[in-house]
């Protein structure tokens, strides 16, 4: 067991090591020379912790965001956190080990479904395999499953959910990428299609349809055109005026002045984006063609399911409309859905850029301008709904005000709890 957990913590739960010993295997696999293999693991390696770093930053930046909308808002209510849930299965129920070796086992099915069924894909998104495999562990064991099989039903359940989301969302991210090369692997893709869907409902069509990246401006405003400075243009001012509200008291900046501390948050902000699109682009010039030897010899066509901010550079524009319209979504469910019963969910800052920066990137593909704008207000709503209705079932497992996020495993612990869970206490 020492071994399991040693390769789980120190391997398959980190990201870059994973994907490198991929590419390295997939270089090994079409017989590259040695150089080759060390160079492109190497450079695959160094991508995706350029990536990282960007996304760290951008995580502190909207930490701090976080803060202030609360406190310049006075809103109280429920903060979702999968590492919650995670470290109390483990310490107070003792799961630790059931939920390693469903994450190996997740993987495992990952791996026999991509070889022996049309859904070739390959998820490679670690740390979601384990929120995923925490889920399925956590409602398994309160529905009476022990062992075995406790390990084996999560694991196929989280299986299931690692070939069928990236293979739901292929024909969308076919459609932004323009190829067939890489997937979406990321658990809040029914999220992505909820808003796809409205956006196919609600958006334009045919002719009418005008993407956000296609946005005409006048000619004295052509630098909105650069990527970076159209995030910087509509960062600051949402920095400044939570700031403004939330009072030079909210969060401890030493002698700086408050306003001039969120300026510089806003800019940090930006400053992650160009370095993770640095890190995007600097990957997939190594992992996609190192991945080709997997597909050629382990599971034919394979399809490599990365993070979702892969898919950043492709779409812009639509990243950051996606990020406004989804707050907007969840600032509105936070004050509705009180009003039938339901838990408040406070907006989780770091969901609503990552899951809805994406899922403005479905909707401006299937709908464009009004499809995101329309979808991403939905898609906040819906994101905070479904863990809205997880605080219920985990009040029923005696977990206390907890919930999560990522909205497919939110799905796997609802089905969990109104489907499996009667069934397997019918026949224990």
């Amino acid at each position: 067991m020492g071994v399991v957990n040693f390769i789980i913590n120190n391997i398959l739960t980190q990201a870059s090591i994973t994907i490198s010993l991929i590419a390295m295997l997939g270089l090994i696999l079409q017989k590259k020379s040695v150089g080759q293999v060390i160079s492109g693991t190497l450079k695959t390696l160094l991508g995706f912790q350029v990536l990282s770093a960007g996304s760290s930053v951008i995580v502190g930046s909207l930490t701090y965001f976080g803060e202030i909308f609360q406190k310049g808002f006075h809103t109280q209510g429920i903060v979702p956190s999968i590492e919650a849930i995670n470290g109390q299965a483990m310490n107070e129920l003792g799961l630790g080990s059931s939920i390693a070796l469903t994450f190996l086992a997740i993987f495992i099915f990952n791996i026999i479904f991509a070889r022996f069924s049309r859904w070739k894909y390959i998820f490679l998104t670690g740390q979601a395999l384990l929120w995923m495999a925490t889920m399925t562990t956590v409602f398994g064991y309160f529905a009476g499953l022990r062992g075995f099989w406790l390990v084996v039903v999560g694991g196929f359940i989280g299986g299931l959910f690692t070939v069928a989301m990236p293979a739901i969302a292929q024909p969308i991210i076919r459609k932004v990428t323009g190829s067939n090369d890489i997937a979406l692997g990321h658990f809040c893709t029914i999220g992505y299609l909820f808003e796809a869907g409205v956006a196919k409902v609600f958006g334009e069509r045919g002719e009418n349809k005008k993407s956000i990246e296609d946005i005409e401006l006048p000619k004295a405003f052509d630098f909105l055109q650069d990527t970076y400075l159209s995030v910087m243009v509509v960062m600051v001012p949402m920095y400044l005026i939570v700031a403004f509200f939330a009072g030079p008291s909210a969060v401890e900046v030493g002698s700086q002045n408050y306003l001039m501390y969120a300026f510089l948050q806003a800019i940090q902000f930006v400053v992650g984006v160009y370095i993770l699109l640095a890190g995007v682009r600097l990957l997939l010039g190594e992992i996609v063609p190192a991945f080709r030897g997997i597909a050629m010899k382990l599971v034919p066509d394979a399809i490599p399911a990365l993070d979702c901010p892969v898919f950043f550079p492709y779409s812009p524009n639509a990243v950051i409309l996606g990020f406004i319209t989804t707050t907007i979504g969840t600032v509105l469910a936070m004050f509705i859905l009180p009003v039938f019963g339901l838990a408040m969910i406070l907006p989780g800052m770091l969901t609503n850029f990552f899951a809805g920066g994406t899922a403005g990137i479905f909707g401006n593909a299937v709908g464009g301008r009004r499809g995101a704008i329309i979808g991403g207000i939905a898609h906040g709503f819906f994101i905070t709904l479904l863990p809205a209705l997880l605080v219920t079932a985990f009040n029923q497992l005696g977990f206390v005000n907890a919930t999560a996020t990522d909205v497919d495993t939110v799905a796997a612990a609802l089905l969990y709890a109104w489907l499996l869970n009667p069934i397997f206490k019918a026949f224990s």
